[in-house]
């Protein structure tokens, strides 16, 4: 017996061995397709046309490997994560001739680095100033009954998402909701899965609410009032439906249940801070509506946000998710080096047979994608396609709902989710896949359902 314990952990060893030599293998094929492509043009005569077809293969094995790595969210054996993946996407289709440096430099689409970033710092000062701290406390002390606190949370991170970019929104509200549930001594998991879940069906609703609707109001230029009003009721009916599916599947955390007991946690509130920050937050979102560039509003705010005695600059700084603003930047490089050399005509030709112009075909297209390689970049993938239809606006509409509601359908079908996960983990609460996905999936068809009649109207 002793003798094959070691033998089993050979064989183990062995097993986990494999995923890794196979990554690194395709990483140096990558890497060497690459310098091929970049000294073809000094090895071989111009007049042959060999230039052409290689930096094509080049691209295409950059491209695919990169959104492959994208979508499992690391490459095996090593230490890098998506950002890091992009960044290394990107360098390569600069260093294998496809784009160069000034052409990567155009690609990144600066409008929505500067929306991301702006929203950032405003949610970092309304953290910090304890604004999010005392909304949740509100909530808590005014839920009488489980099923309200329930309703009452999925309120608060949806409409809180709709506005000010549902990732920030789980990174803030997962762990006070964890703590204020347990301290009630009720089940955490109904109630986080409330706030990922809210967060991505409220986001719904407007261009700040999430990263790819960001983008899709950089690429569209849809007014933020047309956008909200277009997409606010399905996002609003959303919220209604996440609630009552999670108060179905979770019924005996709701039926039944006892008054909620009191909770008086300490708060350390900085109040000049916090009517600092929610006047530009209301001064900001004015502005989205009175038709001012989102990008221009929120970069202009959240440098005004900088200006105080009482919090430090690199306190707001290391709220920001620096990871995803690079990732950004190295997605449009990608996509950008793919899409000049890989996109013909005839490929155009061959997706217009898809019908991508008929709502229902367009949705369901960007769901499938957005589960495949997550809801960013399907959409970059999505996007040559969109400017060959009819009409731009209710396509991109489409894109914006069925991208972003297709992330409820698993723990990994949003950034979201994943935060709200790991937050949950580190406090010691599993949420495993099938307590997410048996919400999330009926959730998502019902909403996608609802969303894709709503825009065919």
């Amino acid at each position: 017996m002793p003798e094959t314990i070691p033998l089993k952990i050979k064989l183990l060893s062995r097993h986990r061995r494999w995923p890794r030599f196979v990554s690194i293998v395709l990483i140096l094929l990558i890497i060497t397709m690459a310098l091929i492509a970049a000294m073809t043009p000094g090895l071989l005569p111009a007049g042959l046309g060999f230039d052409d077809d290689i930096k094509k293969i080049a691209a295409a094995v950059i491209f695919i490997g990169s959104y492959l790595a994208l979508a499992i969210g690391k490459i095996p054996g090593l230490n890098i994560d998506r950002a890091g993946v992009a960044l290394v996407g990107a360098g390569l289709m600069v260093a294998s001739g496809v784009l160069s440096l000034e052409e990567a430099y155009k690609a990144v689409d600066l409008d929505t680095i500067t929306l991301l970033l702006g929203m950032m710092i405003l949610v970092a000062s309304l953290r910090l100033s304890g604004f999010f701290a005392i909304a949740t406390l509100w909530v808590m002390e005014h839920a009488k009954k489980p099923l309200i606190l329930l309703c009452a949370i999925t309120a608060t991170s949806g409409i809180f998402s709709a506005f000010l970019v549902n990732d920030a929104i789980c990174l803030v509200l997962a762990p006070l909701v964890l703590e204020l549930t347990r301290r009630m001594g009720r089940n955490p998991v109904p109630y986080l899965l409330a706030v990922a879940m809210a967060s991505n069906v409220g986001s719904t609703a407007t261009i700040t609410g999430n990263p790819q609707n960001i983008m899709i109001g950089s690429f569209s230029r849809i007014p933020y009032p047309t956008f909200a009003l277009a997409l606010g009721p399905v996002a609003l009916l959303g919220l209604l439906i996440t609630a009552a599916l999670i108060a179905l599947f979770y019924s005996k955390e709701f039926i039944g249940a006892e008054p909620l007991l009191a909770v008086t946690p300490k708060l350390r509130i900085k109040r000049v801070l916090v009517m600092r920050a929610l006047l530009a937050t209301a001064i900001m979102i004015a502005l989205f509506f009175a038709g001012q560039p989102p990008a221009k509003a929120a970069i202009i705010i959240g440098g005004l946000l900088l200006l105080t005695r009482r919090v430090k600059s690199k306190r707001i700084y290391a709220e920001i998710n620096w990871s995803l603003l690079l990732m950004f930047a190295g997605l449009f490089i990608i996509v950008a080096g793919a899409q000049r050399t890989l996109l013909t005509p005839d490929w155009i030709i061959a997706v217009s047979h898809l019908h991508l112009d008929q709502v229902p075909i367009l949705s369901a297209v960007t769901a499938v994608l957005s589960n495949l390689l997550s809801n960013v970049p399907a959409v970059l993938i999505i996007k040559p396609f969109v400017e060959s239809l009819a009409n731009h606006d209710t396509a991109w509409l489409t894109i914006a709902m069925s991208s972003t509601l297709a992330g409820n359908f698993t723990i990994l079908g949003s950034i979201a989710n994943l935060i709200v996960v790991q937050k949950a983990a580190e406090q010691g609460i599993v949420i495993s896949f099938w307590d997410y996905f048996r919400v999330g999936a009926p959730l998502t068809i019902i909403t996608l359902i609802i969303g894709t009649l709503w825009i065919g109207l």
